[in-house]
């Protein structure tokens, strides 16, 4: 019974050492709001970072995927290695190295490969069907195209090894051409297209997809598309040049060193008059997370110095708040106070602050994020580990900063204290 009695009394004097220094921040509601604000400004900026982090990558990996994950290009360097030298004319790949890889054990890890003819110069083609146009972005494929690009054909169908080997004036356009050449409820198919005066039959639509940031960094972003046969592409020309080659590597081998081993055939094929560069889609990733990391870093750096900034000032209001209280802290110590309980009661006062900015600075982060994923059309998926461990920082920041004005005012001594004016 003695026990149980004891206990509850010492509850009793931690409640009410906690609901002290609770109403102690109340009288000081100016500097408290300015302590937690500097709390909730880093906590946010933690928050916010994280979700421009993860919801960049997502974004900028979807619309990476919309290539295909396996996907290497294969393309003559075009840069000048000797300027003395005379360069030699051409793409550097044509219908004969098409061949010749085909049935050269060098691509033994390639799945499917298919040439890309450009006939788009810098002011794109002009397409047309009935009154309505425009520009576009006009390539010669095989039948291969749409799979290694991770494309879906949502009316029609793709090409067919027929179309290729005839060179028939057939058309898929994408999902956005579709959209401004043609009304809503209107079956594009069987329809023509007219591109710069030569005629084509559209027989399938590309399923809509979302390029919006590649579109802003890449000429391949865009989807204003129209591929066609390469044959005919080439007739177009009267050319059997290629432009470069796409290719879908297969899984469980390094996509670099098999594009590479392309590059090198062509290049010995061809008795070293033509270099070759070669992109693949993992460098495409690597770098969006090289840059995405460097933007969570900054980020965080800034997160810190917010948060350091706020340490500061809760450590400026607490050892205020004991220089003022010098002489209350007396009478508690002459009255039986405890150097413990004085301590806690101002360990409290610094973390209710830290604790309140790091709610604060959560919510204000989360409104924030939703802002931005309305914007800029991010997934909004916050990481609660994340947020977690940033509230277990703001706390970890009141306790640091508040422990050295707590201790002073633990271990004032009595007399000196009441005689404090």
């Amino acid at each position: 019974m003695t026990i149980d009695l004891n206990t509850q009394m010492q509850w009793r004097l931690w409640l009410d050492i906690a609901m002290q220094a609770w109403f102690s921040l109340g009288n000081r509601r100016f500097r408290t709001v300015l302590s937690v604000c500097g709390i909730a400004f880093g906590i946010a900026t933690v928050t916010v970072v994280d979700f421009i982090t993860y919801g960049g990558r997502e974004k900028v990996f979807s619309e990476l995927q919309s290539f295909g994950l396996r996907t290497v290009w294969i393309q003559r360097n075009l840069m000048i290695v000797n300027p003395h030298k005379e360069q030699r004319t051409g793409t550097g790949i044509d219908n004969a190295d098409l061949d010749a890889l085909r049935n050269s054990s060098c691509c033994a890890a390639i799945v499917r490969m298919s040439p890309v003819v450009r006939t788009t110069d810098e002011t794109g083609n002009m397409a047309r069907v009935e009154r309505r146009y425009s520009k576009v972005q006009l390539s010669g494929v095989n039948e291969d195209y749409t799979t290694i690009s991770n494309e879906r054909i949502a009316e029609g169908r793709a090409f067919t090894v027929t179309d290729i080997n005839r060179a028939k004036s057939v058309a898929i356009i994408s999902a956005q051409l579709r959209n401004e050449l043609f009304n809503r409820k209107t079956n594009p198919i069987g329809h023509e297209l007219r591109v710069d005066n030569r005629e084509y039959e559209i027989i399938g639509v590309l399923a809509a997809k979302d390029r919006s940031f590649l579109a802003s960094i890449s000429v391949q972003g865009t989807d204003k598309r129209v591929l066609i046969p390469y044959t005919r592409a080439q007739e177009i020309l009267d050319s059997n040049q290629i432009n470069f080659l796409q290719a879908q590597i297969r899984e469980g081998v390094s996509a670099i060193a098999t594009a590479q081993s392309v590059a090198d055939y062509l290049r010995l094929r061809h008795r070293n008059a033509y270099s070759y560069e070669v992109q693949t889609m993992e460098q495409y990733i690597q770098t969006a997370n090289n840059i995405l990391d460097s933007v969570a870093i900054i980020g965080t750096v800034a997160a810190s110095v917010s948060l350091f900034v706020a340490g500061l000032g809760i450590l400026n209001i607490m050892s205020t708040a004991v220089l003022e209280r010098t002489r209350e802290i007396g009478v508690r110590k002459a009255l039986g106070g405890s150097e413990r309980e004085i301590l806690l009661q101002f360990l409290l006062e610094a973390t209710y602050i830290s604790l309140c900015g790091g709610i604060a600075g959560l919510l204000l982060g989360c409104i924030a994020s939703v802002c931005i994923a309305l914007i800029a059309g991010f997934p909004l998926e916050p990481s609660m580990l994340l947020n977690g461990f940033s509230l277990l920082v703001a706390v970890g920041v009141g306790l640091v900063s508040g422990f050295y004005p707590a201790f002073r005012a633990a271990h004032l001594q009595p007399v000196e204290a009441l005689r404090y004016e």
